[in-house]
């Protein structure tokens, strides 16, 4: 059933991570000199805990369905929950027209109610292809909800669905960022994307094989505040040098994210669940 048929309630507002939210909030991010350490904000809610959502249905107490804006003039796509569909088992981002002048495309996001702390975020997903397009699965929390920018992700540019970036933000700060090159492109099969975070390194998995490692100090160059958990599919006209020219979908045409499982397990779960990075021997120590 689509996502259109429920009634989700409004929020004000919300921004995607990545490297776009450091062009939203970049000026008025809190930036740390080496050896500051960030405030705590007040009254901080509770973190979540471990999940495993493998989308039998659509959980409106978990997710909440970005609907009714843009992250800025970079994006040319609307997010709309008429964007997100759950059949199947599967969870579908799309990216197509919207068969309205304005706006002209709609892209679907999903973010968490909860913010999570250190731990290991998995999401298994399948892209389509497409130049201008990001399909996304990240952790993120910035100054909209009254904290620094903290961020930490997976992005497919589907203009190469043969390699996934992998990056985080700290205090609106960008550090680690990288290309992975992967054997089977993103829109051939679906992979499972794994990240455990920790307060002195973040370790980043493909199918349960490290691709990436970055160690440093919490609140400097390392990731320190508690995150919402987000899946976005979007597309931009202006950010060709990083995501090229966009290609418009010709219209009845609908580019999908398919998502068949995401997973939060906090520090000392274990594994939980056959597909778990936690659950390959040796992988994580």
């Amino acid at each position: 059933m689509a996502i259109a048929e429920r009634a989700v309630a409004a929020l004000s507002l919300t921004v995607r991570g990545a490297a776009c939210a450091a062009l939203i909030w970049g000026g008025s991010a809190q930036v740390l000199a080496a050896g500051d350490t960030p405030a705590t904000p007040p009254d901080e809610p509770p973190l979540g805990g471990s999940f495993h959502d493998d989308f039998d249905r659509f959980d409106e107490d978990r997710w909440y369905v970005s609907d009714g804006w843009t992250n800025g003039a970079h994006q040319n796509c609307t997010w709309s929950r008429q964007a997100i569909d759950v059949a199947d088992g599967l969870a579908a981002l799309e990216m197509r027209a919207s068969g309205a002048a304005d706006p002209a495309y709609i892209g679907g996001e999903i973010q968490t109610n909860d913010r999570f702390g250190y731990g290991t975020f998995e999401a298994r997903l399948r892209t389509g292809t497409g130049s201008g397009l990001n399909a996304a699965f990240f952790t993120y929390i910035g100054p909209v909800h009254g904290a620094p920018h903290d961020e930490i992700d997976f992005e497919v540019l589907t203009r190469d669905t043969g390699a996934v970036s992998v990056n985080s933000f700290t205090s609106g700060e960008e550090h680690h960022g990288t290309s992975v090159p992967l054997e089977v492109a993103t829109d051939d099969a679906f992979h499972t994307y794994s990240f455990v975070w920790e307060q002195d390194r973040i370790r980043w998995f493909v199918d349960g094989v490290l691709v990436h490692e970055a160690s440093g100090k919490g609140g400097v160059d390392l990731p320190i505040t508690p995150q919402k958990i987000f899946l976005s599919h979007w597309s931009t006209d202006s950010l060709t040098d990083w995501m090229g020219r966009f290609d418009a979908p010709p219209p009845g045409t609908t580019l999908a994210m398919d998502v068949d499982w995401i997973a939060y397990t906090a520090p000392g779960d274990g594994c939980r669940f056959e597909g778990s990075v936690l659950c390959v021997e040796g992988a994580v120590e």
